[in-house]
């Protein structure tokens, strides 16, 4: 019988020695210092916004992706606040950025992503819609409801009413400086939330919200 469980253990751990690799490859990237002064005028940015459902594969370049998560939700002040508002100053909601490599957790302090799962999950992200998942990068919304019960008591309508209107400002930020940067992008709530909270291992008071895909416009 031990024999028999020694053989089975040694199996997991060969079937599972792959994932275990790739997460541990997946190191915290520090993103490059983010672009706060370049741009399109204000203007132009609000008469270029549009939704766009289509993208091209290219990589997005460091420094593009540094400062569209800034301009997202990155500190702007010395006190530690964001460029996006939140209830209460909770600053519940947590963008999650799903590459072809992994997911990462955006570290707005210290304006860095930090690993959370290696593998490709934005089919996930996608939920089966057109060829949506080809965006190279997807950012994921996830409101945190007991940062803003401060723990002491259980999500009501209205918690979870503030953690949408927190995601809906962030995604709104996403979407403007998209326009700016020359990004594509569209705001969405289709994805596979199960696998995604599996994949992302989010507790029950983290609800995964909004997406959005953002890529360079294809051609």
């Amino acid at each position: 019988m031990r024999q028999i469980m020694r053989q089975i253990v040694l199996l997991c751990s060969v079937c599972l020695y792959p994932f275990m690799l790739g997460a541990q490859n997946l190191g915290v990237i520090k993103l490059e210092t983010p672009d706060k002064s370049g741009g399109r005028p204000v203007g132009k940015v609000f008469a270029n916004r549009q939704s766009v459902r289509e993208f091209a594969t290219d990589k997005l370049k460091a420094k593009d992706l540094s400062t569209l998560l800034w301009m997202a939700n990155g500190v702007n002040r010395a006190d530690g606040r964001r460029t996006a508002p939140s209830a209460m100053n909770a600053q519940d909601v947590d963008i999650y950025v799903v590459m072809p490599e992994g997911a990462y957790l955006y570290d707005a302090k210290a304006h860095a992503l930090n690993p959370v799962a290696a593998g490709n999950f934005r089919d996930a992200a996608g939920g089966g819609q057109g060829n949506i998942n080809q965006a190279p990068v997807f950012l994921l919304l996830v409101s945190d409801l007991s940062r803003l019960t401060r723990g002491n008591t259980a999500p009501d309508e209205q918690t979870r009413l503030f953690g949408a209107l927190d995601a809906g400002i962030i995604a709104q930020n996403i979407n403007i400086a998209c326009s700016g940067l020359g990004l594509a992008t569209v705001t969405r709530t289709t994805m596979d939330k199960e696998a995604l909270k599996k994949a992302l291992n989010l507790k029950d008071t983290q609800l995964l919200l909004l997406n959005n895909p953002v890529g360079y416009p294809k051609k």
